[in-house]
């Protein structure tokens, strides 16, 4: 049983293994009750600097890394591509180098990039977390989706879980399938033939076009949401016929077990992948998903910034 952190960096999920992915889990837990306190703050982090580079546009994530370092008490640097110098022609390394420079201890990078968090990390001596690149991976929404799965349903183990939408362009199934299948769960897969990764089985899941196969017995709902800015041709004939087939809403619901839940990492296509009544209906984990990605970052900060300190101690 893993019970210390190791690892320099968090670039994805599927080097982890699954008593790793229990420790961040388990610390999460730990670490929840902190935004429940009068004064939302700890000094775990207090001295250390952790740069914040989003060369994608990112909400959620961004922010709930901001927060999640704020708690720590964390001091941060915010970098947005689209107003960092390469624009004018400065290589990603080299950007990076000059914030190193400024005896930055964590560097929390969005790349449009499969890949780039992964070579970054292994030139630069400082840990590195990969908040989402390219069609590769995006760990932390998956870790929080885990996160909030075995809070709702009590464990991971044996829970089927379905994710429907844009498999082949999909950051978080990707990482949700390391993750999961790791940790003993069920997943199917569910999407247009066109939007279905090949081979997709081969990673230990099933998958079908048919939605009321997926959802049938499905613990969980996992919708993608689907991202015509990734899409280089058309995959499927038009929004509303991928509605007409795809859509979860409470018609779809009836073939679902009574208790399931529904989750979407977000930015949510009101009326594509799922209707707004179920959306903000009682099945909906999805605004818990968001609370609960504070929580698990803060974890991940937490265990990188005490197994960097025994890395700089040797």
């Amino acid at each position: 049983m893993t019970t210390v952190w190791k690892r320099k960096d968090l670039v994805g999920l599927k080097d982890l293994s699954a008593n790793e992915i229990k420790l961040i889990l388990d610390t999460a837990k730990s670490l929840q009750e902190i935004s429940l306190r009068p004064v939302k703050k700890v000094p775990t982090l207090r001295g250390r600097t952790v740069a914040n580079l989003f060369f994608e546009p990112s909400t959620r994530t961004r922010i709930s890394f901001e927060l999640a370092e704020k708690r720590l008490s964390a001091d941060t640097i915010n970098f947005t591509g689209s107003t960092s110098s390469t624009v004018k022609g400065e290589t990603l390394k080299d950007t990076v180098r000059n914030i190193e420079s400024l005896k930055v201890e964590i560097i929390v990078m969005r790349h449009p990039a499969s890949g780039a968090p992964h070579r970054l990390a292994e030139a630069l001596p400082v840990s590195v977390v990969n908040a989402g690149d390219g069609i590769n991976e995006h760990p932390t929404q998956a870790l929080l989706d885990m996160f909030t799965i075995q809070e709702k349903k009590g464990n991971l183990s044996g829970i089927k879980v379905a994710f429907i939408g844009d498999i082949l362009h999909s950051r978080v199934a990707r990482s949700n399938i390391w993750g999961l299948t790791k940790m003993g769960a069920k997943v199917v897969v569910c999407a247009p033939k066109t939007l279905l990764p090949p081979q997709v089985e081969a990673l230990g899941v099933s998958a079908t076009t048919d939605l009321d196969q997926a959802i049938k017995d499905a613990d969980v709902i996992n919708l993608l949401r689907i991202q015509t800015e990734r899409q280089s041709e058309c995959y499927f004939p038009s929004i509303r016929e991928y509605a007409n087939s795809y859509q979860i809403n409470r018609e779809v619901l009836k073939h679902a077990k009574p208790d399931v839940l529904i989750m979407h990492p977000g930015p949510v296509n009101r009326g594509i992948e799922l209707s707004s009544e179920v959306m903000d209906g009682p099945y909906s984990v999805i605004l818990d998903q968001v609370t609960n990605g504070l929580a698990v970052r803060m974890a991940v900060l937490y265990l990188l910034s005490g197994a960097r300190k025994k890395v700089v101690e040797k």
